[in-house]
């Protein structure tokens, strides 16, 4: 599939009907290209644990959304979920932020000959520059979500960048960090441009995200040909301490290999 930009930057595709895929990013992925890492109900889904801790609603505007997000998750159990305006009766907000997505109209993607191809194998010095950086939310299992690139000085890891949400037509850049002792080198503007190189090469548009209080890290992103698209609210919750009456759940979970479970109807159904 070619790329619908030239070399010199990128560009939005088509906005299908029905709403643009990156106003909802982490459904889009769950119920798109990384449905196989996805366990769901109904109109709600959640990554698989130590992959990435969001949960999505098809429509958050929407109470039964809300309320299969209910079921999947447990009673009195913590979610992520973005973005949100409202936020249901009886679920309990623990903290939330701001945060901006970007997408990619001018940026230079080009391969960096000195990045190496990290995976689980090289997980322990993954958390350890994390550790070090605190780029944002890395499980032991993030890894899993793409192509991640290091840069390596002296055998250590020093910086690295990675993908992380994959949906129709659009990658998520993330993971973007540089040890402190390596920074004004430039290292994190290489890694970028060469994940989006290989994002680039499958037909895809690279996009980010970012805090929205994060001013050096979007102040980086517009410089190299990013654009400020959106902002949206996130929020950390805790799901209603009571079960949900009359619902049966059945998690819908996909892997190679292995037969989907179909989740059982409600009572009545729906």
């Amino acid at each position: 599939m070619a790329h619908p930009n030239d070399a010199r930057g990128g560009g939005a595709p088509t906005v299908p009907p029905g709403g643009h895929p990156l106003d909802n990013a982490v459904w889009a992925a769950l119920d798109g290209p990384h449905a196989h890492l996805a366990e769901r109900y109904g109109r709600a889904a959640r990554y698989r644990a130590e992959l990435y801790a969001f949960a999505a609603l098809a429509d958050p505007a929407d109470p039964a959304a809300w309320t299969d997000l209910h079921i999947l998750a447990g009673p009195s159990a913590t979610v992520r979920v973005k973005p949100v305006d409202r936020v249901p009766d009886g679920w309990e907000p623990l903290a939330e932020g701001e945060g901006v997505q970007l997408v990619d109209t001018a940026l230079r993607a080009e391969p960096a000959p000195e990045t190496v191809r990290l995976g689980p194998a090289d997980l322990p010095d993954i958390l350890d520059l994390v550790a070090r950086t605190r780029p944002g939310p890395f499980l032991t299992r993030t890894v899993e979500l793409g192509t991640y690139l290091g840069i390596r000085h002296h055998g250590r890891l020093i910086a690295m960048a990675g993908e992380r949400l994959r949906l129709p037509g659009w990658t998520e850049i993330s993971a973007v960090c540089t040890d402190p002792a390596h920074r004004g080198r430039g290292l994190a503007t290489r890694l970028v441009r060469a994940v989006a190189a290989g994002i680039r090469d499958r037909g895809d548009t690279p996009f980010l995200h970012a805090a929205a209080d994060n001013t050096p890290a979007i102040r980086l992103y517009e410089s190299i040909g990013f654009t400020l698209r959106r902002r949206s609210r996130i929020v950390h919750l805790r799901t209603p301490g009571t079960t949900v009456p009359g619902r049966a759940l059945s998690v819908v979970t996909r892997s190679a290999g292995r037969t989907p479970v179909r989740p059982a109807p409600p009572e009545g159904g729906r």
